[in-house]
């Protein structure tokens, strides 16, 4: 296995089980009313930003906690090594895409009033946009996080060979 795969791997599926695990969080929070609809929390429903940068969501307070607090989570141990990289930055902010794409679809597979079968637009009003069958954010997202996780390995074989040495 090349040496790039061998560290992408466990990094992606320890993202995954954060990704179950927060979905699990947020079931036992929210219930099946998603996107924190009867959470005692402040709401913008409409604002022509929220279009452009939330997907046309709506902006609670916990979703303006929430989101800031996983990012500081996954920048946590460039604190903690007081180390950082532009490559770094990259994984992590691939680490994050790919974490809030698989929380929110483990969110309706595991959550006991949605599942696979109300898996659509028609039963999840808050994903505004789909195409092929997903929210856009999964597609767009998907993207995103390849293209950083390309750029945050390019050269890893190289970076690992002149560190062992």
């Amino acid at each position: 296995m090349k040496p790039a795969y061998r560290s992408f791997l466990p990094t992606f599926a320890f993202t995954a089980l954060l990704g179950l695990f927060f979905a699990q969080v947020e079931i036992q929070i929210e219930g099946t009313a998603g996107w924190a609809v009867n959470l005692p929390t402040w709401r913008i429903e409409k604002h022509w930003l929220l279009d452009i940068f939330w997907g046309g969501r709506a902006m609670t307070g916990y979703h303006a906690w929430v989101f800031p607090f996983i990012a500081m989570f996954f920048h946590f141990p460039f604190v903690m090594m007081q180390t950082w990289s532009t490559k770094l930055e990259c994984r992590a902010i691939a680490n994050i895409i790919t974490f809030w794409i698989l929380e929110d679809f483990l969110w309706f597979i595991l959550n006991p009033g949605y599942g696979l079968e109300h898996f659509s637009s028609r039963d999840v009003p808050w994903h505004v946009h789909w195409l092929l069958g997903l929210p856009t954010d999964y597609w767009i997202g998907s993207i995103m996080a390849i293209i950083l996780y390309t750029v945050s390995y390019k050269n890893h074989a190289q970076q690992t060979a002149r560190q062992t040495h």
